[in-house]
């Protein structure tokens, strides 16, 4: 009977384990919460599961000791017992806080492990204190139970934190063991340290025990009420949170249905679920793609090889993004960017979700893009082949040149960009011309004309211009596309043209004058030859002398109108034109010295042939070197050279003359044109005309106060 008074009450043991049960469930089931919680309910949840593990620990040893000695309820130190609740929470806490990292390494559980016995061992050390018992404890035996209680520990750790090791799938069942782990950890624990930790009293009889019920039912009843009203806070808090999640993942769901098409498909590709959008964009129904694959809207776009990295990527729990083509029920394409999700279960997915947007009007958008840019690619190439082209900002800055542009110019690509547009500028660009294209491309409008622009070695050429505005979104134009095309030889052409007129409108002029001024003309001369005779007084023979080179000065223009009327063949033959300068120069040296100008003549050749009619190139000759002494009123000097290049002669006549204008330069050659106060333009139109029927030419080449070099240049002739 005696056997049976010492034995733990059973009513009792069992209240309280399955009180320890639930206490060591709710620690848990908070301990997992937290780990996966941010922010203030993080350290709430804490909290709770410290505390909840803490009551689980000091209930056992609590009502265990009850039945465990004598003498202890009237006795009973409660100061001492609520320390050995809060040293018991307090060390579980720091066993949960060595828990609350994601990534847990092994010796973090093995530290949790160690601090859980040690809430155990001191809520029931300090216990015994709290009932006022004297104990004694065996070292040897204390260390047994101790190793014992953190190696249980350690087990229900491990099937909590890796579950890998034991049954992955079903965590509901892992939490289950571990709680049945760790609550017989905590009982099992009470029992080795009740060996360890001999009580040295007992209750004597049965009637003691009775006697003392009621007071151990009533406190029975308030720990069960405190340990279930925990339950149920701690309840609550899980059901709100679990609600807040719910509606939180219903609020995502609706935001991507309202989004995004939506397919859940199980690991074959079978489809198991698709979103109104899906069913809009498809144009299939609900009914006809649930339990089909994705090949029912496979468009035949993409090639099997993508399709089979798709695959590849997703089996392997890796997520998978890209454009898709496919094809809806009535045959038309639409494009997709899709994101795969794979979902997991023991390293095999269990289902995938495909989140997709409509890109439909984006890819023709990019394609309507791609055939503009290649379309605009081409008509720049053939731009770019065929014409000259400039682009410059607003500013009139160069920003790009195309090849045709740097041939024409001379100019390097790295000299013009960058440069202002005036770098290109002749004298042609007047204010007015400058102020009219400005104000028309600046009003966004195009500008067609024809500009004569500056070489860089100093040419010039004649382009007829394009000018268009690119304007911004707010219409106000950035850059300036100037398209141009070279009409050089067109306006040289037009030039001759011009020339030709006038030189058949002077010999028109030459043709109905030239006959009659030349009857008058050779009486006048031949009455005053013969008044020459009879006259004495030397007065009157100065003035018939006078009149005499007044009406041979008349009879030349006249001569000059009728070459001009009425071109006589020029009958060429091969002559040393070296004698023929020499001859020029001593018929001039007596008008020249008279002049105070002296000649210079620079010749390393004997022979230089060309083919010629001498008298016509006398005449040339002797026009450039009067021209020269008349150009000298002060005298200077004129300097005669011949030069051979490449299958010709430069004959050079060069003075140090006053020089000739830029301006007037140009219009030297034209009829009635001259530079002289008494001259009339025909000499020098003639003499380029002459040499014009040698198959030459002449450049003139002019500074003012500097002189003037005329440079003809024929073609050699092999002796």
């Amino acid at each position: 009977m005696d056997g049976l008074i010492v034995s733990p009450n059973s009513v009792i043991f069992i209240t309280a384990v399955m009180l320890t049960f639930i206490s060591t469930y709710t620690a848990i089931e908070l301990l997992l919460m937290m780990r996966t919680t941010k922010g203030h309910m993080k350290r709430f949840l804490y909290v709770g599961s410290s505390f909840a593990l803490g009551i689980a620990i000091w209930t056992l040893n609590f009502f265990n000791s009850l039945i465990g000695g004598d003498n202890r309820i009237v006795s009973m130190n409660v100061a001492i017992s609520v320390l050995a609740f809060v040293l018991g929470t307090a060390l579980a806490a720091m066993g949960f806080l060595s828990l609350s990292k994601k990534k847990l390494r092994l010796s973090q559980l093995l530290m949790a492990s160690f601090l859980l016995s040690m809430a155990v061992l001191s809520s029931y050390i300090i216990g015994m204190y709290a009932l006022q018992h004297s104990f004694a404890y065996n070292v040897v035996l204390l260390g047994i139970p101790f190793a014992i209680l953190f190696c249980l520990f350690v087990v229900a750790l491990l099937i909590l934190f890796y579950p890998s090791r034991f049954n992955r799938g079903n965590t509901y069942f892992l939490k289950l063991v571990s709680t049945l782990v760790m609550t017989g950890a905590i009982t099992q624990g009470h029992f080795l340290l009740l060996s360890a930790f001999p009580v040295n009293h007992a209750i004597g009889s049965i009637n003691e025990l009775l006697s003392e019920m009621p007071f151990i039912m009533y406190l029975l009843f308030f720990v069960s009420l405190l340990v279930l009203s925990g339950l149920i806070t701690s309840s609550t808090i899980i059901n709100r949170r679990l609600a807040k999640s719910d509606n939180y993942v219903k609020d995502i769901r609706f935001a991507l249905d309202q989004s995004s098409i939506i397919a859940i498909t199980d690991p074959k590709g079978i489809i198991t679920y698709v979103n109104d959008k899906f069913v809009e964009i498809s144009k299939y129904s609900e009914e006809e793609l649930l339990g089909q694959s994705h090949s029912i809207i496979n468009s035949g776009y993409h090639p099997k090889e993508f399709f089979g990295n798709l695959w590849s990527t997703i089996k392997q729990g890796r997520t998978w993004s890209g454009e898709i083509c496919n094809k809806d029920k009535y045959g038309n394409f639409y494009w997709v960017y899709t994101t795969i999700v794979p979902f997991m279960e023991n390293g095999k997915p269990y289902q995938f979700i495909s989140i997709r947007s409509d890109i439909t009007r984006r890819k023709q958008a990019e394609q309507d893009l791609k055939t503009s840019i290649r379309e605009l690619q081409d008509i720049y190439n053939a731009l770019n082949h065929s014409s000259i082209v400039m682009i410059t900002d607003k500013a009139g800055k160069i920003v790009q040149v195309n090849d045709q542009f740097i041939a024409i110019s001379g100019y390097t690509a790295e000299e013009l960009i960058g440069r202002s547009h005036s770098i290109l500028q002749s004298d042609y660009y007047t204010e007015a011309l400058l102020k009219e294209i400005g104000e028309t491309v600046r009003s966004g409008k195009v500008w067609k004309g024809e500009l004569r622009n500056l070489a860089k070695d100093g040419g010039e050429y004649w382009v007829d211009a394009t000018i268009v505005p690119y304007r911004s979104e707010a219409g106000k134009p950035t850059y300036f596309l100037s398209i141009l095309h070279d009409i050089t030889e067109r306006k040289k052409s037009e030039e001759l043209l011009h020339q030709q007129d006038k030189l058949a409108a002077v010999g028109q002029l030459a043709a109905g004058v030239a006959h009659e001024i030349r009857n008058p003309l050779t009486s006048m001369k031949g009455y005053t030859e013969f008044l020459q005779l009879d006259e004495k007084d030397p007065t009157r023979l100065e003035y018939l002398d006078i009149i005499l080179d007044e009406i041979d000065r008349v009879n030349q223009i006249v001569e000059e109108f009728l070459v001009l009327a009425k071109p006589q063949s020029v009958k060429l033959e091969t002559k040393n034109i070296v004698p023929i300068i020499q001859n020029v120069l001593s018929l001039m040296e007596f008008d020249a010295r008279k002049k105070k100008v002296n000649f210079y003549f620079e010749n390393m050749y004997d022979f230089i042939f060309v083919r010629c009619d001498e008298n016509r190139l006398k005449q040339v000759f002797l026009n450039f070197v009067k021209n020269g002494i008349e150009a000298m009123p002060n005298g200077g000097h004129i300097k005669v050279t011949t030069e051979l290049r490449e299958g010709e002669v430069q004959i050079s006549f060069e003075d140090t003359g006053v020089g000739i204008p830029p301006d007037r330069l140009k219009k030297l050659g034209e009829p009635f044109y001259t530079t002289k106060e008494t001259g009339n333009g025909l000499g020098l139109m003639v003499s380029f005309k002459i040499i014009e029927s040698h198959q030459g030419r002449i450049v003139v080449e002019s500074e003012v106060n500097k002189g003037t070099a005329f440079n003809i240049l024929l073609p050699l002739e092999t002796a």
